[in-house]
């Protein structure tokens, strides 16, 4: 019965719970938030319903309930919160037993022991903790913003690849018909067999080149359900049938102010900074010492014996402490450097995008403006001539296919400037693009920008034709 009363304070303790340090209520409500509507009870909500008629902010929601790398971010996140909690409770009790034996149990001695770090070393562990699921909370963001990355960067690539294969085939029909224009020619004497070879030529050329186009559509198709985070083992999903620009609704002017404001990449590292703040005020603790306190009780004895005892560690080596100190301290400078490069970083590749922009802007214009059109009256004159036996077929033929080059460069333009546009909104709410961008691009580099959860509260977007998209 003795022994057992020995046990009714660590019954009591038992459930106990710790007194939540500052940071750690406010961390558990913002993942409770973000649990609401991306994990609510930990499980995957109903994702939404795609078809080929589905929006982007669709598309981009599905990706983000059901990208297993996001999934992934976000428990690390999660687990990053708990270990708040963890970092600043006392250690566990200890239950201790010793007996002396001399040929028979002379004494019994059960016994409690229960130690205390230094005061303040507790709490400064939790905040140290507590800044670190600031960074997962980010690190988090970005897996977000990298998943809405990939779903636009390829929903942009299946777009312009169907632009440039109509605008192949609008040109194969009008090689048709230069074909069928050279062989009247040639049958009344005004023109040779050469005229209609040199046509069947091209479109043997271009034939091929849309075969290839066609043929480059499967591995997009395969990066489209990779984007959606879809299962390979699943049905592929639908494609759409029409396809939105996600304009920037940020003046040009805010531009590098809303990146230095939002980007994922400088709040995580300012999160760093922060938790090597708390890593230092920790180091500082270090001289605090640490205290131990305990009893035993032989309960052979009669009377009952007690023995209450303690420990105090004694912080005798102070090289040590200098260290520990110097150590948080350089961490610290170190994310400070991190954090200003990044920010000189954001800077330039704000102003490098936003010159993509203007540029691409300028060529576009100029080609749907004036370059296209005189291109189509130069064809149409250089038509008649060759009817007129004013011009040879070879410089007819140049005709079109300046046309074509045109049509193809307007095709890029405005490829360079929705990719130019999507990634300055990535850089803006999230990292900066891979290098090299929308800059000097083709058709199938990456650089789309992306939006943050909810998916939801993706920016207004204005619907692009398949003819072409609207300015």
């Amino acid at each position: 019965m003795k022994t057992y009363m020995l046990l009714i304070p660590l019954l009591l303790l038992a459930g106990c719970r710790g007194t939540p340090i500052k940071g750690e209520n406010e961390a558990r409500r913002q993942v409770q938030a973000v649990a609401g509507s991306y994990r609510p009870d930990g499980r995957k909500p109903e994702l939404p319903v795609l078809t080929s008629q589905s929006s982007l902010s669709h598309f981009l929601a599905y990706a983000l309930l059901n990208q297993p790398r996001v999934e992934a971010a976000y428990f690390d996140w999660v687990a990053s919160v708990e270990r708040i909690t963890v970092a600043r409770s006392l250690p566990d009790p200890q239950l201790s037993f010793q007996m002396d034996i001399h040929d028979v149990v002379t004494s019994l001695m059960p016994g409690l022991m229960m130690s205390f770090p230094g005061f303040g070393k507790l709490r400064a562990a939790g905040a140290v903790a507590a800044a670190a699921s600031h960074g997962g909370y980010f690190a988090f963001r970005a897996a977000s913003l990298e998943s809405a990355y990939e779903v636009k960067r390829t929903y942009y690539r299946l777009y312009f690849l169907e632009e440039k294969i109509r605008v192949n085939r609008e040109n194969l029909r009008l090689l048709q018909e230069l074909e069928r224009l050279a062989r009247s020619q040639n049958e009344v004497g005004k023109a040779t067999l050469q005229d209609v070879l040199r046509a069947q030529i091209e479109q043997a050329r271009l034939n091929t080149e849309i075969v290839n186009l066609e043929d480059s559509r499967a591995p997009l198709l395969a990066q489209w359900k990779a984007a959606l985070g879809i299962h390979p083992a699943d049905p592929p999903p639908p494609v759409p049938s029409h396809f939105e620009t996600t304009p920037l609704d940020v003046p040009a002017d805010k531009w590098l102010e809303q990146a230095l404001a939002e980007n994922t990449r400088l709040r995580a590292l300012a999160a760093d900074v922060h938790a090597a703040e708390a890593a230092i005020r920790l180091a500082y603790k270090a001289r605090m010492p640490d205290t131990s306190v305990g009893f035993m009780a032989d309960v052979r004895m009669n009377p009952v014996l007690y023995r209450p005892w303690g420990t105090v560690s004694i912080p005798l080596w102070r090289d040590k402490f200098v260290a520990q100190v110097a150590e948080a301290q350089a961490s610290k400078r170190a994310g400070e450097a991190r954090l200003t490069t990044e920010q000189i970083n954001l800077a330039v590749d704000v102003a490098g995008r936003a010159f993509v922009y203007r540029e691409t802007t300028r060529n576009l214009d100029v080609l749907q403006r004036v370059l296209l059109p005189k291109q189509r009256q130069t064809l149409e004159v250089a038509r008649s001539a060759y009817l007129g036996g004013q011009m040879d077929f070879l410089n007819l033929t140049e005709a079109e296919q300046n046309l074509l080059r045109l049509n193809l460069d307007e095709v890029e333009a405005r490829a360079q400037r929705e990719l130019s546009l999507a990634e300055l909104s990535l850089i803006m709410q999230g990292m900066p693009p891979a290098a090299g961008g929308a800059a000097g691009m083709d058709l199938s580099s990456p650089g789309i920008g992306a939006v943050m959860p909810p998916a939801n509260s993706a920016a207004p977007s204005k619907k692009m034709s398949q003819g072409g998209m609207n300015q």
